[in-house]
């Protein structure tokens, strides 16, 4: 088994002590796609998990998806599983005459906590419509009707789902994917390097106007709830930081994309969740001189460490 170089790039101070350091890897890239800085190992092939989400929501666009840009960005997300996510993932099946029956994917309580805790009171249990990929789900059993594909076996292998999605992560990363397995929700997911989803995220932000690039950032900028939710880091950023485009994945990865088409892709070693925004904050703060993004970033670049119920620490990035 070969590991990854990874390096430190994030620590927990608490009083004087560094309690905790996260290690991972870091690749930016410039507008043109070469890469302009790398922390860690930029050469091992990563799953990115959901950051491909808004990869396969454009192949979804080439391949003759009609959608709505709550549709677009609820494909794109991997959501709380509130009331108006589990809308707007029936209304993409109802558009195609489907309903919650057409979905394949695994079932799940709402990934947000308060949304959980709600469901849960009403009396609901794990469900199709409730996971957090089924905004993505609703768009591929969509796509299979409109363009006469079988809807049922969506997920198969020999479906042309499975090599349309294929098509559209090499295409955007710029790079043969690697070993192939099976994301949580039953799509596929690839390996593919930190640089290609970078430079893949910054062709999104930078898109042509009309473009399903800039059609699926359109999307996820002007609904960034609906790409997360309240209380997600993502959503916060894309808020915060005007034209960004941001997309996080279990096991630690972050993807972020600007609209000069600078792209940032991080893995935490772990696959912890913690360290990944603060490591992600600091390396834009870094990367882009803007004084009025280095303030918007201010809020996620630390973690506090509480003792007593007072701060007596911090988890942050620890190259500034």
């Amino acid at each position: 088994m070969n590991l990854p170089a990874h390096a430190p790039l994030a620590a927990q101070t608490r009083g004087d002590a560094v309690e905790s350091v996260h290690y991972g890897s870091l690749v930016a890239t410039a507008p043109d796609g070469t890469v302009i800085e790398a922390l860690g190992d930029a050469q091992a092939g990563f799953y990115p998990r959901s950051a491909l989400k808004p990869l396969f929501a454009v192949g979804m666009l080439r391949a003759g998806l009609e959608a709505t840009g709550e549709q677009l960005a609820l494909a794109s997300a991997s959501h709380n599983g509130s009331p108006k996510h589990q809308q707007v993932a029936l209304s993409t099946l109802a558009a195609a005459g489907l309903d919650e029956t057409a979905l394949a994917n695994s079932t799940d309580l709402p990934y947000g906590p308060a949304e959980r805790e709600a469901w849960l009171r009403s009396g609901h249990g794990p469900t199709r419509l409730a996971q957090n990929c089924s905004g993505k789900h609703a768009a591929l059993a969509a796509l299979c009707v409109q363009r006469g594909w079988p809807v049922d076996g969506y997920l198969d292998e020999s479906h042309p789902v499975n090599a349309m999605l294929r098509t559209a992560v090499q295409d955007l990363t710029g790079e043969a994917v690697g070993a192939t397995s099976t994301d949580g929700c039953g799509t596929p997911v690839y390996t593919i390097t930190l640089a290609g989803m970078a430079r893949a995220f910054g062709q999104l932000a930078s898109a042509a106007e009309g473009s399903p690039e800039r059609r699926v950032a359109d999307a996820m900028r002007a609904h960034p709830y609906l790409v997360a939710g309240e209380g997600r880091d993502v959503t916060a950023i894309m808020r915060a930081v005007p034209g960004l485009v941001a997309k996080d994945g279990f096991e630690g990865i972050q993807v972020i994309g600007l609209p000069d088409g600078t792209g940032l892709a991080v893995k935490v070693s772990d696959g912890g969740d913690r360290a990944r925004m603060p490591i992600t904050a600091a390396a834009l703060t870094r990367l882009v001189d803007d004084a009025s993004l280095a303030t918007a970033l201010q809020p996620l670049l630390a973690v506090p460490a509480l003792g007593g119920g007072h701060r007596v620490g911090e988890l942050a990035a620890v190259v500034q």
